[in-house]
């Protein structure tokens, strides 16, 4: 029994004579970089996803395709406006056709015919009415006649004038107004066509993908997450008290522990307060619970030292 008395005493002996542990003089931070987040514009169904959670994706790169139905109804019915406006944009230009031409031509023989036979009845009655061969109401009924074939030929006159001369100019203005409402709302249909395509807006590593394929991506949802390449940055907390010891602008070393105690060169970009007990990066902050705390945004000199290092991991520095 006294043997192991004296094993566990030089024990605890060893144990005395280390040095302190270097947590203490250490203070730990958190790997960040700055996201992005994909939302569709339009509501539909997840067709197809062309990558996965961990991947580097290049701008314009494909992520995924959405089915929308609904736009290639609207697709159809846009082209028909169109194919419609266009027409009568066309006729309002050239007015009538060749063989319209023609039927009008011959509508004003036939009412030509009608205006004459009508304009001789009238005067051989006038003398009959004169010598009181006819009663006055004979006269007045051959009369109304005349007047109805003069008003037919010279309305047929002036619409064949018209087709001559062109459409009036207000027409053509609301014909082409016409056509150009239809070739928006044609060019609107195609915008929403290409929304079908979740594209990638920058070089990122995805994070995270909310949909699976079937489900219905509304509006505005979020599709993927991700982090942009060349942003990685630290982040330190550090208690009112300590904030003299730290400069903007000044080199410090960055160690990761998780890679071998690696150590990176960086410059300290920001000193801000922090407004959240939740954005602490400190695991175990040692300070005075009246101090203020502030975060320390440090940032790597050479952004290929950073890269390969994980989002969130912890990172440490000496205490000054």
């Amino acid at each position: 029994m006294k043997k192991y008395t004296f094993i566990l005493l030089g024990m605890l002996a060893l144990v005395s004579c280390r040095p302190k542990n270097n947590i203490d003089s250490l203070i730990q931070g958190k790997v960040e970089r700055d996201e992005l987040a994909v939302v569709g514009k339009i509501a539909g169904r997840i067709s197809k996803i062309y990558v996965n959670e961990g991947d580097l994706v290049k701008e314009g790169d494909t992520l995924a395709l959405l089915d929308i139905p609904e736009v290639e109804a609207k697709k159809a019915q846009a082209q028909g406006a169109v194919k419609s406006a266009d027409a009568q944009y066309a006729m309002s230009v050239h007015g009538a056709t060749a063989n319209q031409l023609k039927q009008l031509n011959a509508k004003k023989t036939a009412l030509k015919e009608q205006y004459e036979f009508a304009k001789k009845s009238l005067k051989r009655i006038e003398a009959m009415v004169v010598d009181s061969l006819v009663p006055q109401q004979q006269y007045d009924e051959v009369f109304a006649k005349y007047q109805g074939a003069l008003a037919q030929y010279t309305a047929v006159e002036a619409e064949i004038a018209d087709v001559k001369n062109g459409v009036r100019m207000e027409q053509q203005t609301m014909a082409l107004g016409q056509k150009d409402r239809a070739l928006g709302a044609l060019q609107e249909v195609k915008t929403a066509e290409k929304e079908r395509y979740v594209i990638a807006p920058q070089d990122m590593v995805l994070e995270t993908i909310t949909l699976k394929v079937g489900e219905l991506a509304l509006p505005g949802y979020t599709l993927f997450t991700g982090s942009l390449n060349n942003t990685t940055y630290f982040r330190f907390t550090i208690p009112e008290s300590e904030l003299s010891k730290y400069k903007k602008g000044e080199e410090i070393e960055v160690t990761v522990p998780y890679l071998k105690d690696k150590k990176v060169s960086c410059v300290i970009r920001n000193i801000k307060q922090i407004g959240a007990y939740a954005n602490i990066a400190t695991a175990y902050p040692d300070y005075n619970m009246q101090d203020a705390l502030y975060e320390i945004n440090v940032l790597p000199k050479q952004a290929t030292e950073a890269a390969e290092i994980l989002t969130k991991s912890t990172v440490t520095i000496t205490k000054r």
